[in-house]
């Protein structure tokens, strides 16, 4: 919403004169003596010393962001989207439009019970005044930014001749014993959130030049510096009316007669003139920033109905679209009549965009991303941060039933965003800060002392043929039930430095990206080039990871290559890699799952059974610990695990009991099936029927072996899907018992 140069806004007509003509409204005229009246003097300095931090703390933040980035049409909005992203902003944007939008009507209303004060209190007067003064209003939005600037200099201008009036008629009505007398109310004091609820409406107003921030000239510049001289303002302004009201009229008649300061004022008529004023200053204010907030909505199309409201042809860019429906919406809050019954949570709806913006900031900050410059000195992140705790103390003590509904709407439209699937088309801070908060877990994890029950598969899976990536990936997942990290890794052959082999290597981690998204697995995907591949699996090996967080597993599938080149020495080959990954402190997974993996896919999940063959040791406690992993996902949840031990016919009864307690201690559900281990390689037929087998592998020298001794393409005719383990260190189950199954008799016939 770029629209004209010549037709841009300053600081003084941009942001400072709609910020302080909607502070200085309705509150200051016809609810400051009733503030005063019903909590006395103290009280009423202590609400504006609070409402003003909020505005401190928050303009703070605005400035720090102002300054750093180039700020666009929407306001808050704006600020908010492109910091913690377009869920929170898309969500805030919404809300705020709504509420700008009804708060039209509030003002509007303020306007009506002004004319009845000046003629009689009738409540067609209210009504009638109400909706001229929308129509009023709508129509110098409609003509656009330049004619409602100049309209409310008119404002300021009346405005200010009532401040003058009331200000010497207080000064002529002093009298320094009634002001000692009014510092506190007495038994009457009414509770100070309540007064408070009262009173914060009044500083509402100074992010008004905010909403205009697509019309201004220089942004940067300008939002500060109108918004700081607003406050400062407006801030002394109440201060002073506080203590002339406080020292010329009783606090008994300040809590019952919302017409002192016209009783006070030179020249009555001209308080009068200042309500009217203000309110409908207020009212223009809350009509030029509702609309463009809606506009800029929908030019980021967030939501698919807005679209109608986006950038319009007209010279400067007005949103006429979006001005008509805000007026219609300021019409229908006023036909429905009572506004008190949502008022409440309006003021919820300000109150959680002064948190964001300022949690935003904060954000922004603790990202400490090099493209955050601000040029604002006195900022600083704690600043931001007390500005989050204020704002959502308030919102608790003011109202925790219209703070819960507030932050509820919130959360609601923050989870459509996040389930529409809208594409970002902007970078947001979010990046950054969970950079940081990773940074900060890893110096944490790296000061703690690495104990083997806190052990996580940290995966690297081999991924050299795409016809088997998916199942190697799928194998990934379930082992690691969850838990860890997977990298699903390619290795290219070739000079990396080239841009030829740089080439290759960006469009196959491309494609393998776009594999791990079809197939929603929990995977990073990681292309490696190499002149020998064996060096770069090995240099990949020691390499990959950060801090504490290394890799400690690697999977690949059973001879994945089908090169000719190296077919011939492959089974070489391949045991060198295995052995490799072995001596570099790595635990090995092998998957076997050419012929029958359709026949897993088919297995119904209730029917589906995972064998563990247990020979003791590390290998079978990795394979137990992988089985159990696999229960934790969707897919395996409803599986049996069956622990196979072979062991001589005399030992079965006494190693059964031994290890239904051992389960028991590990808290993991399985089958326990003792075999005889003198049937040797046909032990194994005893998993033919099962869906899943994880089985202890052997490596010794260039031979890969199965845990009896034989090679293990003996045991491919007949098992199912099978992976085979090789682990390396050790391997704990239990959380409590230091011991727990190394004391195990069975773990004295490691293989």
């Amino acid at each position: 919403m770029q629209g004209n140069r010549n037709n841009k806004l300053g600081t003084f007509g941009g942001v400072f004169t709609p910020s302080v003509l909607t502070i200085l409204g309705i509150i200051l005229f016809r609810r400051l003596g009733f503030v005063i009246g019903s909590a006395g003097l103290t009280q009423a300095l202590l609400t504006l010393f609070l409402a003003t931090l909020i505005s401190v703390l928050t303009s703070i933040s605005l400035s720090a962001i102002a300054t750093s980035r180039r700020v666009r049409g929407g306001g808050d909005y704006y600020l908010i989207s492109r910091t913690l992203g377009v869920e929170y902003g898309g969500a805030l944007g919404l809300i705020l439009f709504a509420a700008q939008a009804i708060s039209v009507a509030f003002y509007c209303v303020g306007f009506g019970e002004g004319l009845a004060s000046i003629f009689q209190q009738s409540e067609w007067i209210v009504r009638i005044g109400a909706i001229t003064a929308v129509l009023s209003l709508f129509a110098l939005a409609y003509a656009g930014t330049n004619l409602a600037m100049r309209f409310q200099y008119v404002v300021m201008v009346i405005l200010s001749f009532a401040l003058i009036s009331f200000f010497i008629g207080s000064y002529k009505s002093w009298d320094e014993s009634m002001l000692a007398h009014s510092w506190n109310a007495g038994t009457e004091t009414l509770p100070f959130w309540v007064v408070f609820a009262i009173f914060f409406p009044a500083v509402t107003g100074f992010t008004q030049g905010v909403s205009m921030s697509g019309d201004l000239k220089n942004p940067t510049r300008s939002l500060p510096l109108g918004t700081f001289l607003a406050i400062g303002l407006s801030t002394i302004v109440y201060g002073i009316a506080m203590f002339a009201l406080a020292g010329s009229v009783p606090l008994e008649k300040l809590a019952t007669d919302y017409e002192s300061m016209r009783q006070i004022a030179v020249i009555p008529w001209l308080i009068d003139m200042g309500v009217l004023s203000a309110t409908i200053s207020s009212g223009l204010a809350s009509f030029l920033g509702a609309p463009r907030l809606l506009q800029a909505l929908a030019n980021d199309r967030l939501f698919a109905t807005l679209t109608f409201f986006r950038n319009e042809s007209n010279t400067n860019s007005n949103p006429r679209r979006a001005v008509v429906f805000t007026g219609i919406i300021a019409l229908v809050t006023i036909i429905l009549g009572d506004l008190n019954s949502i008022a409440a949570i309006v003021s919820m709806f300000f109150l959680v965009s002064y948190g964001l913006l300022n949690y935003a900031t904060y954000v922004e900050a603790v990202g400490a991303s090099p493209s955050f410059r601000p040029r604002f000195r006195f900022f600083h992140k704690h600043a931001s941060l007390a500005g989050v705790a204020l704002c959502g103390l308030v919102m608790l003590m003011i109202n925790p039933m219209a703070s819960a509904v507030a932050l509820g709407v919130l959360a609601a439209l923050y989870h459509y965003l996040r389930w529409s699937a809208v594409p970002v088309r902007w970078r947001d801070s979010r990046r950054a800060y969970r950079f940081q908060r990773v940074k900060a877990g890893i110096r944490e994890i790296a000061s703690e002392l690495e104990d083997p029950i806190d052990w996580q598969p940290h995966i690297l899976a081999f991924t050299e043929t795409p016809t088997r990536r998916e199942r190697v990936l799928r194998v990934a997942g379930w082992i690691a039930g969850g838990s860890g990290m997977i990298t699903a890794v390619q290795l290219i052959q070739g000079d990396g430095a080239s841009p030829e082999i740089r080439k290759q290597c960006k469009e196959a981690e491309q494609r393998l990206s776009a594999d791990l998204d079809q197939r929603n697995i929990d995977a990073y995907p990681l292309v490696v080039a190499a002149p020998d591949l064996r060096i770069g699996a090995t240099t990949l090996l020691q390499t990959w990871g950060v801090g504490p967080i290394r890799s400690n597993t690697v999977l690949l599938n059973w001879h994945d290559s089908h090169d000719s080149k190296r077919e011939p020495n492959l089974s070489l080959w391949y045991a060198r890699l295995l052995q490799r990954a072995a001596r570099l402190e790595q635990h090995v997974v092998v998957l076997d799952a050419d012929e029958d993996w359709e026949k897993l896919e088919c297995a119904k999940p209730e029917k589906r059974r995972i064998d563990v063959w247990w020979f003791g040791g590390d290998s079978s406690r990795l394979c137990l610990l992988f089985a159990y992993l696999m229960t934790r996902t969707d897919e395996w949840n409803e599986a049996k695990i069956c622990l196979l031990v072979p062991a001589p016919v005399t030992e079965h009864k006494k190693i059964e009991i031994n290890l239904r307690h051992r389960l028991t201690e590990l808290r993991i559900e399985a089958d326990i099936k003792v075999i005889n281990v003198d049937e040797k390689t046909a032990m194994y037929e005893h998993s033919t029927d099962a869906t899943f087998v994880l089985l202890p592998l052997r490596l010794e020298g260039m031979k890969i072996l199965h845990p009896t001794g034989g090679p293990v393409d003996e045991l491919f005719r007949t098992f199912p899907v099978v992976v085979m383990i090789s682990a390396f260190g050790d391997v704990k189950l239990h959380v409590e018992d230091e011991n727990s199954l190394d004391s195990d008799l069975l773990s004295s016939r490691s293989p």
